[in-house]
């Protein structure tokens, strides 16, 4: 596919923006419609201040229209690290269908109750022995297989593993020599974390005495940012280094040493998101405001991978979604603005 006309096919007729009075970053993409047809996604605010907001909006893809419901915006403490909506339904705590329950980060992990017309704070997860304190959270995942368990990272090198439903910590690791950047499920009892040490980790819960490295930064202590988890191959994952304008493909039967080095962004890349139908397609966003659509090859050639498509945005990306629930659109955030894209 030509890498130009791709991109002004996305700029036309296949996209759908939405602006915000306030510069965005989180973002989470519901895993089922409504009763309309319609998706609701969700954004949080990015201002450097204790009060933040976030607005629940509603995509009509047959119209390429983006509506935010005033009545579901409500206000966050802090910046939310990250959105995430309930990976499938039904769910014992939804009461009917038109309920989303969605969960963010940030000093706290919080569980929300998204109804038709509003909003309900659910649920407040606090593991701090005391209450002067709380170590900030980095990111969190939602078992998409035991959607009970939410795994948080922190900046106090732990994760976390909250069964949400009683309210009570399954387990807290240590994980890390610094602070965790992400973490990611593979299985029911299997996650993985990158963190500020540069290393990536593979934790199983059956035994919580020991995790295994599968790949640390080339370089000594520079941090790994973000981690994506192939869903359609768990032999698959990809990770993002500080500063770095590469993507590292890695297979965890080959620990060391990467499977595939995507290196065509002209600036640091920011955020990586696998697709949900695909185990060979990934996307990536970064610093030079591009989104990169990447078809990973059986064999990469002497001359690396080139992406399969190209998406240019005004200003830098610093977030990434690719929709589950409607696998055709990806979705990004630069500046004040939200955007879908169909691929």
């Amino acid at each position: 596919m030509d890498n130009s006309s791709q991109e002004s096919q996305l700029r036309s007729d296949n996209s759908a923006t939405y602006d915000s009075t306030y510069p965005l970053y989180a973002m989470a993409l519901s895993s089922s419609s409504t009763s309309s047809n319609h998706q609701r996604i969700a954004v949080g605010s990015f201002i450097e201040e204790y009060t933040n907001r976030v607005d629940i909006l509603s995509f009509n893809p047959e119209t390429l229209t983006l509506r935010p419901n005033p009545s579901l915006s409500f206000d966050h403490p802090y910046p939310p690290t990250k959105l995430m909506f309930h990976p499938s339904t039904p769910f014992s705590l939804l009461r009917h269908s038109a309920v989303d329950l969605l969960a963010t980060s940030g000093d706290y992990l919080r569980l929300w109750e998204v109804r038709e017309s509003s909003v309900e704070a659910l649920s407040l997860f606090n593991n701090s022995k005391t209450s002067e304190f709380c170590a900030p959270l980095t990111s969190f995942d939602w078992n998409d297989i035991d959607p009970k368990r939410i795994g948080t990272s922190s900046i106090d090198t732990t994760c976390t593993i909250w069964d949400i439903e009683k309210g009570v910590v399954e387990t807290q690791l240590i994980a890390h020599d610094k602070e965790v950047y992400d973490i990611a499920w593979g299985e029911a009892r299997v996650f993985a974390s990158v963190s500020a040490d540069g290393s990536v980790r593979i934790f199983d819960l059956r035994d919580k005495e020991h995790s295994t490295i599968i790949y640390e930064s080339p370089q000594p202590d520079t941090p790994l940012l973000r981690l994506a988890w192939n869903k359609q191959d768990l032999r698959y994952m990809a990770t993002i280094l500080m500063d770095s304008n590469k993507v590292v493909i890695l297979d965890i039967r080959s620990p060391t040493m990467p499977v595939a080095e995507l290196e065509r962004h002209r600036g640091s890349v920011s955020a990586i998101a696998w697709a949900p139908q695909s185990s060979r397609h990934i996307c990536s966003a970064g610093d030079d405001a591009q989104a990169l659509i990447w078809e990973l090859p059986t064999v990469a050639g002497p001359n690396g991978i080139d992406p399969m498509s190209v998406y240019s945005a005004a200003s830098e990306i610093n977030q990434l979604q690719w929709s589950v629930a409607q696998p055709d659109w990806i979705a990004i955030a630069f500046a004040n603005k939200m955007q879908l894209l169909r691929v």
